[in-house]
């Protein structure tokens, strides 16, 4: 009986990777270079190893799906929707909490915008997975940073070409008024759009597959937040799915600089529920 293989790149972006300054790119008309907005320790050493993993094993990979942060620059998570209350912009990696909002520690620029965003921070905090954290402005759709990492992307067109089949795409974060670290759904689904909501879709693509690898960054967010949601919801979707079937590239993902511990957890809990940790030169398909 043969196998089936999915491979899902979860944010495998310019934005995300620590990039070697030739890597970065430069504005034509201002000559200035720009460089990763939020880089991650390692990412650019993963990307190259999931770029070589994908050459070496492409013909028995049968499916590739790459996530994309894709984001406006208008974003309850960027500083520019936030201010303090002395009226200083607010810095990114600062955390936000309803009691802060309340107590007027911090305020929407758009006043209007108050009691959306306390509904939402109440719905967030309530869930007990994050807080909200002001990030840099990264992933700005149409942007460099957007765009996926360059060896990863020569990769997936080549397998394009020897498998004749094209790769799956799946943009998440889109919406400005919620999270979406993961490609299954946003952290606060918002009933206007269905975007956010549970990707079912993705899903029964995703539990097709006999083995689902899985990488990109970050770990500690992205990769942590989509793989938690498939290993929740494909059993109760899919009857017989078990988390068994997932096989995490640990060598191709990486943290965010100060939450090394949400990494290191989430690869005891996924495999406490039966997935398999390995690095990429160690499984052959």
């Amino acid at each position: 009986m043969t196998r089936t293989v999915h491979l899902l790149a979860i944010d495998p972006q310019n934005d995300f990777c620590d990039l070697p300054a030739d890597w970065h790119t430069r504005n034509p008309a201002t000559a200035v270079a720009t460089g990763p907005a939020l880089s991650v320790a390692g990412a650019h050493a993963d990307m190259q190893r999931l770029a070589r993993f994908i050459g070496a094993q492409g013909r028995q990979i049968d499916q590739i799906t790459v996530t994309l942060d894709s984001h406006q620059r208008y974003d309850v998570a960027h500083p520019g929707f936030w201010r303090a209350a002395d009226g200083a912009a607010v810095a990114p990696f600062t955390p936000i909490t309803a009691a802060q909002v309340r107590a007027g520690a911090f305020v929407p620029v758009d006043a209007a915008a108050l009691p959306r965003v306390l509904a939402y921070l109440d719905a967030l905090e309530a869930q007990g997975r994050y807080t909200l954290m002001v990030w840099p402005v990264h992933c700005e759709i149409g942007s460099w940073g957007h765009g996926i990492h360059a060896d990863v992307l020569a990769a997936c067109a080549v397998w394009q070409a020897l498998r004749q089949r094209a790769v799956c795409n799946v943009f998440k974060g889109t919406n400005p008024w919620t999270e979406h670290y993961s490609a299954i759904q946003a952290e606060v689904p918002d009933a206007d759009d269905p975007d956010t909501a549970l990707n079912t879709r993705l899903l029964a693509q995703l539990g097709r597959a006999d083995l689902l690898l899985i990488g990109g960054e970050a770990s500690s967010h992205c990769v942590r937040a989509t793989t938690e949601h498939i290993v929740q919801h494909l059993p109760r979707l899919q009857p017989g799915w078990t988390a068994e079937r997932v096989v995490l590239l640990t060598d191709c993902m990486s943290p965010v600089g100060g939450f090394e511990a949400q990494h290191t957890a989430f690869l005891n809990a996924m495999r406490a529920q039966g997935a398999q940790l390995v690095n990429s030169s160690e499984i052959s398909l």
